[in-house]
């Protein structure tokens, strides 16, 4: 009923009273609270002992005092359970009892005690006009009630989603589903089962009083008839569904259930998950509200769910990503310099120490940084690679540490710089040494305080990016001629890995071209071209100005371009100046006749080379140009015993 649609006759006796009544309504939040307030009003304007409003189960036949006003000896005798079945007015004596029309589960009756028996008809007319429009007041109060109470749930909806949206493993989110509906439905237990189609079972996660999964036929119990209808399911505790229950699945547990709510887990686009069951309600049965709060949950509930499943989808790909990066980085080469190079990474990969990497341009050294990086613990964060040199020195605050909009004149949207990018994961600074004086006190104070602060902003930012650097200048002279700060060099000098040289690293620039040729030979769709025994001596002797990087330009024309299946040295396209040694000829005495000369230096060269292929004789074969056979006959001709190990096989011709 409408208080304002309420067609009142208000008689000028009661007008007054009314109308308070109906204001009092206007400030009232909660139904009850109204009605206790509203008694000992009512009982001065009635001229009666005693008011009270009494709430009355039709069903159940009991009944209590909402409010009490007064006092009366006598009202302990009556029994008021009784005007359940009665909708007209009750009067006995001194006694009048009125029903007032509200649209609630229990009713509500307006009882008075007078001073006098059988009230007058003028005051038994008011005490229907007050039920009356009590009668409509509690409807408004009621129904700003309800709205009340649906805001109320629509924000612990809210924070309940919230909340799951931050957890972004499975398990955990299951356990926080479960307890979360257990709490907001008062309920003992709470289950997700999710729907395994292919091996037709229901897979719950009972968070609640079960450590372990709960496995069950898709089609069995109340779980397997909501899962195939899509429909939800109440079972009271006298209900005929009780049949239905799975009680196996009690027995597995140790648990009795006694009454339960079950719905369909779907997402917004209709697909079903599973079902979610809450068992065993503390206080009654579950309601027709109860389920329509477990559906609300269930809809949070299939979303979060989709949400992590979608994360951690995106965790494995990018894990698989991460080892396909990983796999991709290799540092070629047996050198002795590499091999002592690549145990230290191994090492460092493991801590988080700031690295200095030194090395001549084109020496690789982004590639050594990349294995730290993908080797250690922040593999799966991001590796930003940041070439100072290249950055203008207007610029470089920005570019490393980010800016804020309107900062600058081009500045029109905020922008975070480098070292937020690599939060969690690894920053490398190549060419570290070219930062201007104001770009390294900035960098400074960044990698003493782990905060960086954009241009143009006040707010500090937490980053934890591991840094590593490198240059290719002689930073301790810079330090010493005042062009770099010596604070800096310090903290990034923590630990020094030297990259060498590519012409210092004698077999491995043939290793470095055969691998590149294969690589770029698979690219381009094509057969792997081999280098002819001048080839590979040319490459030995070549200067290797560029370094790595020169090395694999060339062989990348190459493997496009070359039209023979052999390599010579024409085809090579290198400009640079050759050595006047290959190797040093340290044990080869001046004053040698040439063919002994030659003899010692042949002797060397293939003792070197079978060490740096680690003794595979095999492989220093195909370096030399020769075949194995022929080296194994030239081996014995010059007195060079066969590695330990090494077996000559059948192609050795004297083999027999």
């Amino acid at each position: 009923m409408n208080v304002q649609q309420t067609d009142f006759s208000l008689t000028s006796t009661s007008e007054r009273l009314l109308r308070e009544i109906l204001i009092a309504a206007c400030d009232a939040n909660e139904t009850r609270t109204y009605l206790q307030a509203q008694t000992p009003t009512l009982r001065v304007a009635l001229g009666a002992d005693f008011v009270g409003l009494l709430s009355i189960d039709p069903k159940r036949h009991t009944c209590g005092w909402i409010s009490e006003s007064g006092h009366a000896d006598d009202k302990h005798q009556h029994r008021w359970a009784s005007l359940a079945d009665r909708s007209e007015p009750w009067i006995n004596g001194s006694w009048c009892a009125l029903p007032i029309p509200v649209d609630r589960p229990a009713a509500v009756w307006l009882v008075a005690r007078f001073p006098q028996p059988l009230p007058t008809t003028a005051v038994l007319d008011t005490m229907r006009e007050v039920a009356e429009t009590l009668a409509a007041a509690v409807g408004f109060v009621s129904q700003r009630e309800r709205i009340a109470e649906e805001l109320k749930k629509q924000e612990t909806l809210l924070r309940i989603t919230q909340r799951w949206s931050q957890v972004r493993q499975l398990r955990p989110l299951l356990t926080e589903i479960a307890q979360t509906a257990a709490e907001f439905l008062h309920a003992d237990r709470a289950t997700i089962f999710l729907w395994d189609r292919q091996a037709r079972l229901l897979i719950g996660r009972p968070a609640l009083g079960v450590e372990d999964e709960l496995r069950i036929p898709d089609d069995a119990g109340i779980a397997g008839r909501v899962l195939n209808t899509g429909r939800p399911m109440r079972v009271a505790r006298e209900s005929p569904e009780q049949r239905a229950i799975d009680r196996r699945v009690d027995s597995q547990l140790g648990y009795h259930t006694e009454n339960l709510l079950c719905v369909p887990l779907k997402t917004r686009a209709g697909r079903i998950l599973g079902v979610f069951e809450v068992m065993n309600k503390k206080n009654g049965e579950f309601t027709e509200e109860d389920e329509e709060s477990l559906l609300d949950l269930a809809e949070q509930a299939a979303a979060a769910l989709e949400s992590v499943r979608d994360y951690e989808q995106v965790l494995l790909t990018r894990r698989q990503i991460v080892d396909e990066m990983a796999g991709r980085i290799q540092l070629v080469g047996r050198s002795p310099g590499i091999l002592r190079l690549r145990r230290e990474i191994d090492r460092l990969a493991e801590t988080d120490l700031p690295v200095l990497i030194l090395g001549e341009n084109g020496t690789g050294k982004e590639v050594v940084a990349q294995l730290i990086h993908y080797l250690g613990e922040r593999r799966e964060h991001p590796f930003i690679a940041v070439n100072c040199a290249a950055i203008p020195e207007s610029l470089a605050e920005s570019e490393l540490f980010g800016h804020e909009k309107g900062a600058f004149t081009d500045a029109h949207e905020s922008r975070p710089g480098k070292f937020e990018l690599a939060h969690n994961g690894t920053i490398f600074l190549d060419e570290v040494a070219e930062l201007s004086p104001a770009a390294q006190a900035k960098l400074l104070r960044v990698l003493e305080e782990k905060m960086v602060t954009r241009v143009g902003g006040t707010r500090l930012i937490p980053v934890h990016a591991r840094v590593i650097a490198a240059t290719n200048r002689d930073l301790h002279q810079w330090v010493k001629e005042g062009r770099f700060r010596e604070d800096l060099f310090y903290r990034l000098n923590t630990v020094t890995l030297q990259i060498p040289a590519l012409r210092d690293r004698g077999e491995d620039i043939i290793l470095l071209a055969e691998h590149f040729l294969r690589e770029f030979s698979a690219k381009a769709r094509r057969p792997v071209p081999e280098l002819s025994p001048e080839a590979k001596q040319f490459l030995l002797q070549y200067s290797w100005p560029g370094n790595v990087r020169e090395l694999r330009n060339a062989m990348e024309r190459i493997a496009y371009l070359c039209p023979h299946s052999q390599i010579e040295v024409a085809d090579l396209g290198l400009t640079g100046e050759l050595r006047r040694e290959v190797m040093p000829l340290q044990g080869i005495a001046p004053g040698l006749k040439l063919r002994e000369a030659t003899k010692q230096f042949q002797i060397a060269y293939i003792r070197r080379t079978i060490e740096s292929t680690q003794n595979n004789v095999t492989l220093a074969a195909r370096q030399l140009g020769l075949h194995r056979a022929n080296l194994y006959r030239k081996m014995r001709q010059l007195g060079i015993r066969v590695p330990r190990g090494e077996q000559q096989g059948d192609e050795d011709p004297d083999t027999g």
